[in-house]
């Protein structure tokens, strides 16, 4: 139990009020025996042990009375929330609300998501509890806006739901600017989400930061986690994997390929020989510029997958979009999944190498396409010869020489493609020299004794990221002989690293591109990056798709992505989607979109339909030395999570005084005693 007015709790002690008051009336009177008195008392002695049990009846039913009235107007609370307000009411209350498509979860009635009761119930434990500010931090913008009152929240536009994930670690940071800047007094942070792993980001090196600056703090800064941990192991959804244009003589098709997946596992009836799943016929629609189609598919597995299935359109149609769509079930979020499609752009890479041995290498994987339908192509040429290159039908630049100096033609060349959208893929010279590209330098080789094994990379995102399918890349595998040391700026993102924390790969953006530092080349005596050349080819592969989708007119995007500095999202032309979605939110918003002559899909990540949930230990670790308490609720939830009662210390109050009163009572004289009467 809990308090709103913890601080009038310091007058229990008034609960001894009814002692003291008996031991003053015991000292007022002076004893005086003489005879008649010391006959009555002898004649009463034998109902002196009841009239004893009275008076201490009589007070503790006085000192009830007191405390029930001290602990009424210090407004006890009741509910999951223990310990919820021991400092007592905050000047400032900061709130943090999961947006993620995943947070659309229904419970099992289908009345009211995961966000929706979360919402709800804050409001109604907030109005309760009080504030002097109000602050809420928007997911996806991750900015601050303040609010009138906890009730205001639920007209704020930082709180509908998203098609983009949400970045808990990125909301703390800017609470805890807020919290800086404005110095806040004491401050409460509530945080409502349902735990997703893509959404916090456990392993991301940003927590120990944030422990470290919110203990820095003087007032103390209060966290408290409103949760909904719980999955729904029957909740499907549906991805496109890809969708792609084929002309024949008879006309032009289209080949979507689509991915359903299941979000756990429903045991199926004894003698099953599907692996212990039900088996499931689900109807998949398709839309494609608003002509509607449908196919049923078998799940048997937690996992299907359909590949290119045809829709016929018209040979004059080279570019559009469409929609699939699945029946509605726990999570309505996931059930639609956006595309564009449009003729492919060519793959033409540059590559700039001074060792003929990493030629053949770069060549190679640059050149085979993963897709028949895909044209790629690769031109070697001198650092020299970089001024007559047409740069604008350029996707990926493979750069295997002295890095450009920071003034040089070529390092002008290569920063305009760059900041145009362009990919750059940097591998370490045999001297590495005094070069620099965006403050990025090669310091010297490092010759290992024996071969040197990837210890970490990122395998969410990236060009190291699990295939569709989830499978991992078999970057453990290989093996390092001879790397380059890296020396660079703090933007400088590392997306795998060696045994003992040197970078393997490294990823710098800037602008509408990015730039990629490879610590290691391709050739024999290096690295086995060639000789084991699945992780070399995706890596080159996905570096070319980046590049690429910057030259073609449809592009697939992920909600919640950084926008291309030239691509204002505001002044894009929503096709299909939200109707609700207002424009400066259309980034983070799944649908179709316009922009001049482009069109653009957009739609929530891919973790978002497989992520796993924190383990409560791993969520305490995040907290750690810090003033945490969580509790943990249901999608659907109509009871609230704290209710005051107040009441009943009021009741148990007046039952005490009544009960006292009755003990007060005169003892029944026996009938026939009193004046004029006689004793029988």
């Amino acid at each position: 139990m809990s308090f709103l007015q913890p601080v009038l709790l310091a007058a229990l002690p008034l609960v001894a009020l009814p002692i003291i008051i008996h031991l003053i009336n015991q000292r007022r009177y002076q004893t005086v025996r003489w005879a008649a008195m010391m006959f009555l008392l002898a004649a009463n002695r034998m109902s002196r042990g009841y009239a004893r049990i009275r008076q201490w009846l009589i007070m503790a039913a006085r000192m009830l009375a007191i405390a029930g009235l001290i602990f009424a107007v210090s407004r006890p609370l009741a509910g999951g929330w223990l310990g919820l307000t021991t400092g007592g009411r905050p000047e400032t209350t900061i709130l943090l609300i999961d947006r993620s498509p995943s947070m659309e979860q229904t419970g099992g009635s289908g009345i009211g998501s995961k966000r929706e009761t979360g919402l709800a119930q804050l409001i109604k434990t907030l109005e309760t509890l009080g504030s002097s500010r109000w602050v809420l931090i928007e997911a996806g913008t991750n900015k601050p806006r303040e609010l009138e009152s906890a009730a205001a929240m639920a007209s704020a536009p930082g709180v509908s739901a998203m098609g983009a994930a949400s970045d808990i670690p990125a909301m703390l940071e800017s609470a805890r600017d807020y919290i800086r800047s404005n110095k806040t007094g004491s401050t409460e942070i509530w945080i409502c989400s349902d735990l997703r792993g893509d959404d916090w980001n456990a392993d991301g090196g940003r927590w120990q930061a944030l422990r470290d600056s919110f203990r820095e703090f003087p007032q103390g800064i209060r966290f408290h986690l409103l949760a909904y941990p719980q999955r729904a192991p029957d909740n499907l959804s549906v991805r496109v994997t890809g969708a792609r244009l084929a002309k024949s003589g008879t006309g032009t098709e289209l080949l979507v390929s689509i991915q359903v997946s299941r979000e756990g596992e429903t045991i199926a009836s004894a003698g099953s020989d599907n692996g212990g799943l039900v088996k499931q016929s689900i109807p998949i629609q398709f839309e494609v510029d608003g002509a509607r189609s449908e196919v049923t598919v078998e799940l048997n597995g937690p996992r299907y997958e359909l590949k290119d299935h045809r829709i016929p359109i018209e040979r004059s149609h080279d570019k559009g979009w469409g929609k699939v769509s699945i029946p509605a079930d726990a999570n309505p979020a996931d059930n639609d999944y956006w595309f564009v499609f449009g003729p492919p752009a060519p793959r033409r890479t540059i590559i700039v190498a001074d060792d003929p041995r990493a030629i053949a290498p770069l060549q190679l994987a640059s050149t085979v396409p993963p897709d028949p339908s895909l044209s790629c192509s690769a031109e070697v040429v001198a650092a020299e010869q970089l001024a007559g290159i047409e740069w604008e039908s350029v996707a990926l630049l493979l750069w295997q020489a002295p890095l450009p100096g920071s003034e040089t033609a070529p390092a002008k060349l290569v920063r305009a493609f760059v900041e145009r959208g362009g990919r750059v893929l940097f591998f370490p010279p045999r001297t590495p020299g005094d070069g620099d590209f965006l403050g990025v330098r090669w310091t010297s080789w490092v010759d290992e004794k024996g071969e040197l094994a990837v210890e970490n990379w990122r395998g969410d995102q990236g060009l190291l990221a699990h295939t569709q399918s989830g499978t991992p890349l078999p970057v453990g595998q290989l093996q390092v002989k001879k790397h380059c040391g890296l020396k660079g700026p703090a933007e400088l993102t590392p997306l795998a690293t060696l045994r003992g924390g040197d970078l393997l790969l490294s990823r710098l953006e800037s602008g509408r591109g990015a730039v990629y530092f490879c610590a290691t080349t391709p050739a024999p005596e290096d690295s086995s990056l060639a000789t084991s050349g699945v992780v070399f080819y995706v890596l080159v592969q996905r570096a070319l798709a980046e590049g690429a989708s910057i030259l073609e007119r449809t592009r697939q995007l992920t909600a919640g992505d950084k926008p291309d500095p030239l691509d204002n999202p505001a002044a894009w032309k929503r096709l299909a989607g939200d109707d609700d979605a207002i424009s400066t939110e259309f980034s983070l918003q799944g649908g179709v979109y316009a922009m001049g002559d482009r069109l653009q899909a957009a739609n929530r990540p891919a973790a978002e339909d497989s992520a796993p949930v924190l383990a409560e230990r791993r969520v305490d670790e995040l907290f750690r030395g810090l003033d945490f308490s969580r509790v943990d609720d249901r999608a659907g939830n109509l009871g609230g999570l704290i209710q005051e009662i107040w009441r009943l210390f009021l009741v148990a109050m007046m039952v005490s005084m009544l009960i006292e009163a009755g003990l007060c009572l005169p003892k029944k004289a026996p009938v026939g005693s009193g004046p004029g009467g006689s004793a029988t």
